[in-house]
């Protein structure tokens, strides 16, 4: 008979599409030895791989385009208005990783409050995300190292370069990569964490250099004036236009009080990738501890990184002379420092090193924990024997992505990396809400503050945010919908693990 408490019989609860799986059936199913995971990480290696996935390329770049177009030397408010919707976000998913400490993120706490269909759905759209951005990364990067062997006068051939302004290529560098990487991901996490925390370390150095050799050449001068007057801008028609014109004919604006919340829009996509740190959960010494300081510590850092970098590119040069290809790396150039300009490019390649590591690295855990769950085949679940990793799933995702990177020009596709993981904000923020009341019983480590209220400003500001994105966006965004439902329904609904334990008879 099923206790208040909950015990494990309780999965067996609500039947069809919302049938949840208790917090304590998914911590037992942590426990099985084929289907478990080598716990090596604390805190540090948690707040490492939160800091390595969110500072990339955007810090040296996006900082000085942004200024330049929306919201000139206000530009440093902005950051702090995405850190702070960042933040609303960042308190759900720790109260949810505390109590669940189980790989799979938004797909494991949506499977314990929403229901099977939701989490699947949540499942579906993570394993887009991550994948898609993990591949855009890996091109980028290829881009940076093409661009340093220029330099040194080593060339690849055109047809080992990627596909360029309609020139069909194989981007051999950005395949490799990912393959790399791959490999180090099936030798362990703490492999894993040493070789990333190395390579945050080299790109927080960078930052930091770049930040205090900028800070001596800023002129008060050009941070005057410091919210630039409003100007209206016309957005591109039909699809290409933002969700919230086409149905409010709401009008952007560059630049004055609104032009800082546009901003926000755009720089608040810099931070994605601290609720990875979630998808470490089950790999973590001490998760109802660690998991919730990994979050908001490397949240924490990545703001007032990015605070200091948009201070420094806007007073080194005024923001209406800034580059938009590389601000900050031009602005030393302008100044006649190339040196740092060298820097700056050396930082981002390896900066985006360890952002395609972890990103392939949560991807693994959400379709090894959906695989464990049944909902994909169970034979993507087993851990490695010695290593304790889910080998099966990180090469067969790692050779799909490593494809897609070496043969796609997925540019147009880099958006929907930011609908996926606005949704997955919503989904956590309305399912902190209902384990509240559903399972006010469980013992949660970390507490959401202001239950409803954070959670309700959490799912406002990430729906606000979608509708910010171009209508075409959420085409795509539906038509993947579309086929993981069709795949549920084919596969995961009569595979599901837990809708078999609800078949079978029952002795209450």
């Amino acid at each position: 008979m099923s206790s208040q408490h909950g015990t494990p019989h309780d999965s067996r609860r609500g039947r069809g599409l919302f049938r949840t799986k208790t917090v304590e059936q998914s911590i037992l199913d942590t426990e099985e030895p084929e289907h478990s995971l080598k716990k090596s990480l604390s805190a540090f290696d948690l707040t490492v791989f939160g800091v390595g996935v969110v500072i990339g390329t955007g810090i040296f770049v996006l900082t000085g385009k942004i200024a330049k177009e929306q919201a000139g030397p206000a530009v440093a408010l902005a950051f702090v208005v995405a850190g702070v919707v960042c933040a609303l976000a960042a308190l759900c998913y720790a109260e949810f990783a505390s109590t669940v400490p189980v790989a799979g993120s938004a797909y494991t706490f949506s499977y314990a409050s929403l229901g099977e269909l939701p989490a699947w759905i949540i499942g579906w759209d993570l394993i887009l995300e991550l994948a898609l951005g993990c591949a855009v990364v890996a091109v980028g990067w290829s881009g940076y190292v093409r661009s340093l062997l220029d330099t040194g006068g080593l060339h690849l051939p055109a047809a080992l370069s990627g596909t360029h302004e309609g020139r069909f290529g194989f981007d051999l560098l950005a395949f490799l990569l990912v393959l790399v990487l791959t490999g180090i991901l099936v030798l362990g996490m703490k492999l894993s964490s040493r070789v990333t925390a190395v390579v945050v370390g080299i790109k927080v150095t960078v930052v930091l250099l770049v930040i205090i050799a900028g800070a001596f050449f800023i002129n008060g001068a050009n941070y005057t004036p410091f919210i630039p007057p409003s100007e209206p801008v016309e957005a591109g028609g039909g699809l290409n236009a933002p969700l919230a014109q086409l149905m409010f004919g709401f009008t952007p604006s560059n630049f004055g009080t609104l032009g800082i919340f546009a901003a926000a829009a755009v720089v608040f996509f810099a931070f994605i990738g601290f609720d990875i740190v979630a998808t470490a959960a089950e790999e973590t010494r001490n998760p109802q501890r660690d998991v919730p300081r990994g979050i908001l510590g490397s949240l924490a850092i990545c703001t007032l990184l990015y605070v200091a970098v948009s201070i420094v590119v806007t007073g080194m040069q005024k923001y209406s002379k800034l580059s938009t290809d590389a601000p900050l790396a031009d602005a030393f150039k302008d100044l006649g420092h190339p040196f740092f300009a060298g820097v700056i490019s050396f930082g981002a390649a390896i900066g985006l090193t360890s952002v395609c590591m972890i990103l392939l690295l949560g991807q693994s855990r959400v379709f090894f924990a959906m695989s464990r769950d049944g909902l994909l085949p169970r034979v993507f679940s087993r851990s490695h024997p010695r290593f304790g990793t889910p080998y099966r799933s990180t090469i067969a995702l790692g050779i799909v992505v490593a494809v897609v990177a070496g043969f796609t020009s997925i540019d147009e596709l880099a958006e929907l990396v930011n609908i996926g993981t606005l949704f997955a904000f919503v989904v956590v923020a309305v399912g902190v809400i209902l384990l509240r009341r559903s399972r006010p019983d469980l013992p949660r480590s970390f507490r959401t503050p202001l239950v409803p209220l954070v959670p309700a400003l959490s799912v406002a500001a990430s729906v606000w945010l979608m509708l910010n994105l171009p209508a075409e966006t959420w085409v795509r965004f539906a038509a993947w919908m579309v086929a993981g439902f069709v795949i549920y329904f084919l596969y995961g609904r009569s595979h599901s693990r837990l809708g078999l334990r609800n078949r079978r008879p029952t002795k209450d």
